[in-house]
């Protein structure tokens, strides 16, 4: 039997992660490269993801930017494309661009929705079909990760838009999943709960007051580290998850579950 450690491997594994340019899309890039995979990424802050190729390369690892606005089909095939010339194909995808507009229900426009959709929603059913397609055309192994939310799951105020938008992704995960299962192409979500991101501080948990209020609902009394997704991210991109898809993995302190 081989040693336990090496189902967790994954040195020399093309990862595409979408939405690098800053929080758990630059973390996760940066697990990854430190762990040995081939590791591209992409953004639309050409800038900051440019950077960190360079540092990845600095310490070692093996990184690839490319620009890309995931509100386009064909910047999306694009950054797909050109990041397999540079790694070959992919052997595993992580959705993890992301965006919210808070507002209220009854103010919030058609414009900002749409916005919302196309970046959350619509650019993680492109980049998992194309993932997939190219997958199962070359008969090979891939594993997609979509980070989900656990606002797909449950509801908060002012944030309809990103709510529906990870619901759909947690649907758009176990449909595709399950359609999938008898090609090599296997499908999971992440569902994170509060975590000190870009993206994060637009719900203000970085304001004293509300990052009080949200903290007393949280049972672990606290919001993320991106360290604690490492775990779970190493297995969905892993062949560890083989027998896996159609999964969604909460890691939210509790949250989900209520309040103490």
């Amino acid at each position: 039997m081989p040693p336990m450690t090496s189902i967790f491997d994954v040195s020399k594994k093309h990862i595409h992660v979408t939405g690098a340019s800053s929080g758990l899309g630059q973390h996760f890039s940066t697990l990854l490269a430190g762990l040995g995979a081939r590791v591209s990424f992409s953004a639309r802050r050409v800038e900051l993801i440019d950077q960190l190729a360079t540092d990845l390369r600095a310490a070692g690892g093996e990184a690839f930017s490319v620009p890309c606005d995931v509100t386009s089909q064909d910047s999306i095939l694009d950054a797909l494309t050109r990041s397999e010339v540079e790694f070959g194909p992919v052997d595993a995808l992580i959705n993890n661009a992301g965006a919210s507009i808070p507002g209220p229900v009854l103010d919030m426009s058609l414009d900002d929705w749409s916005s919302v959709l196309k970046t959350n929603l619509d650019s993680v059913w492109i980049a998992s079909q194309e993932a997939a397609r190219r997958a199962v055309e070359r008969d090979r192994v891939c594993s997609i990760v979509n980070i989900a939310s656990i606002a797909g799951i449950r509801t908060y105020a002012n944030v309809t838009p990103y709510v529906a938008s990870k619901a759909g992704v947690i649907g758009i995960t176990k449909n595709m999943a399950i359609e999938l299962a008898r090609t090599k192409v296997r499908i999971n979500a992440i569902a994170p709960g509060f975590f000190d991101t870009e993206l994060g501080g637009r719900y203000r948990i970085q304001d004293p007051d509300r990052r009080k209020a949200l903290l007393e609902r949280i049972p672990m009394g606290r919001v993320g580290r991106h360290n604690e997704l490492n775990g779970v991210v190493l297995l969905l991109v892993s062949d560890a998850s083989s027998y896996m898809t159609g999964t969604v993995t909460v890691v939210d302190g509790g949250h989900s579950e209520g309040s103490l």
